[in-house]
């Protein structure tokens, strides 16, 4: 399954478009007014399906992730020096990335890939193409691209 993640360009708050293969929306995206990043998942037909909410007042940037309303697990930055890391507190997943932050591979815990993100660049906003193993862990990787957005957002 491939998904297209488009951050739209005039918003006051983090607002994105997800699209498959087709160019048909499956997901929008929408930020919330709050202390930290809060992301709302809408699924094609308006109905809010997950939520990736920034804990604040951490050393390092945590954000949880909710599957409509129930804990699915967190995500949280690692202190690295030259490649990204990430710990994934969710379905035993692990994640690298490259030194750009720019490409992230996403395995299990037996080393079988579960998703592939490369950014695109020259694109006027983030654009990253989701390459997902298995359809149903689709939204779970789009929290983890979500988050990993934010925090680098919140970086500059």
């Amino acid at each position: 399954m491939k998904l297209l993640f488009k951050q739209r360009m005039f918003s006051w708050f983090d607002s994105y478009d997800i699209y498959d293969q087709q160019g048909n929306t499956v997901y929008t995206v929408k930020g919330q007014l709050s202390w930290g990043h809060c992301l709302k998942i809408l699924d094609a037909y308006g109905q809010e399906v997950g939520t990736v909410k920034e804990r604040v007042f951490t050393f390092l940037p945590k954000f949880e992730m909710y599957l409509g309303g129930q804990y699915l697990g967190c995500i949280q930055k690692e202190f690295a020096f030259f490649q990204p890391r990430y710990h994934i507190d969710c379905n035993g997943w692990q994640v690298q990335g490259n030194l750009m932050e720019w490409d992230y591979q996403i395995t299990d815990c037996t080393g079988r890939p579960v998703a592939a993100i490369s950014k695109e660049l020259f694109h006027l906003t983030d654009t990253y193409v989701i390459e997902v193993v298995r359809p149903q862990d689709g939204l779970a990787v789009l929290m983890f691209v979500l988050a990993v957005d934010a925090e680098k957002c919140s970086r500059r």
